[in-house]
């Protein structure tokens, strides 16, 4: 079982590499038009395990059904489980403006708000554009 999650896993990666503007045809770069961000989320205490339990799907969800999210991966910061970080990276702006709107991500907004004390939402833009997709090879690879 554990083999084919995982199979899934890869060739879902390699599909969202090839379909949703990953890579740069040309130069086989991050594509220029690809929003990153990364989320900062304090949660009150006695939320953090619902809260993880209802981002935990929501994330899922989000890059198992939409081809313009690459990326929502979710983390706590070692040391404090009330401090959640989130890796969220979108084909495009679009793509992004989209993911709001879908059900799975309304319902997770509208049913943490209580859980949240606060949250800073900060654009990145990659470096060194040819990293991303050798991280998606070395997943592939694994």
């Amino acid at each position: 079982m554990k083999f084919i999650k995982v199979s899934f896993i890869i060739l879902s990666l390699i599909f969202l590499t090839n379909s949703c503007g990953v890579r740069n045809n040309t130069k086989n770069e991050v594509s220029p038009n690809m929003l990153i961000r990364i989320s900062e989320i304090k949660i009150y205490p006695q939320y953090i395990e619902e809260y993880k339990a209802i981002l935990k799907k929501e994330a899922e969800a989000s890059v198992r059904i939409e081809p313009g999210v690459i990326s929502i991966f979710p983390m706590i910061q070692k040391g404090d489980s009330t401090e959640i970080r989130i890796l969220e990276i979108y084909a495009n702006n679009q793509a992004y403006k989209s993911h709001l709107e879908t059900p799975h991500f309304k319902e997770y907004k509208t049913t943490t708000l209580k859980m949240v004390e606060s949250l800073k939402l900060i654009d990145m833009e990659a470096i060194d554009s040819q990293t991303m997709p050798e991280i998606f090879n070395k997943i592939n690879n694994q």
